[in-house]
């Protein structure tokens, strides 16, 4: 769990194109101990800033009004260049965009209307992900693999979860270590949780 002292140090980024979003934002996440680094109004901006300052997250809107290059697009030259995590805001849920923001990389995903009190779990759970997206990054060949690894160990996480009572970050350390303990890749680790349930709940 991050602790206060530790979020004062967390350094964030808002991209919305409208204002008074941006400034609500950057009041909650002043309250709840955030440092605010940048505001952009639209993705490119985002990207350009965050290449800039280096943040430890993104908080971006998913779409910005007249603009073909959305925050799904931002996202993905973002993970692309290993630069920040990306918490997507939208007021939109449907499983086309949560899909291709999945694809693209994205951590987090809030759906508006949301509360303060919804930030510091989303903000954490994106720290955290990225965090394994980047351990699963080191033994992939390229982007591509290390994205669809991680959709593998996403679901072998899902599998833990449900059937062991773990926590997310619980389920991530115990496919880690048993990479480690076996000398398998991650994705090998992955495909066999997956496998054993799948034989398991065709018995």
């Amino acid at each position: 769990m991050t602790t206060d002292r530790q979020r004062r140090r967390q350094r964030i980024i808002i991209c919305d194109d409208e204002s008074l979003i941006r400034r609500d934002l950057r009041e909650m996440l002043n309250e709840q101990g955030y440092l605010v680094v940048g505001e952009a109004e639209d993705g490119e901006s985002a990207v350009a800033m965050a290449r800039k300052l280096s943040p430890d997250l993104v908080i971006m809107d998913i779409r910005f009004e007249g603009l073909a290059f959305d925050g799904i697009d931002a996202a993905a030259s973002l993970t692309r260049e290993e630069i920040a995590p990306v918490l997507l805001l939208s007021a939109y849920s449907q499983r086309d965009l949560v899909e291709r923001a999945r694809a693209a990389g994205v951590v987090g995903y809030l759906v508006k209307p949301f509360t303060e009190a919804d930030l510091p779990p989303a903000i954490e759970t994106a720290l955290a992900r990225f965090e394994e997206f980047r351990a699963v990054k080191k033994q992939a060949a390229d982007l591509a693999e290390a994205l669809e690894t991680r959709k593998l160990v996403d679901r072998a996480k899902g599998l833990l979860m449900d059937r062991k009572g773990m926590t997310e970050q619980e389920a991530f350390r115990r496919i880690q270590q048993m990479s480690m303990n076996y000398r398998k890749p991650m994705r090998d680790v992955a495909e066999a949780i997956i496998m054993a349930h799948q034989i398991n709940t065709a018995d």
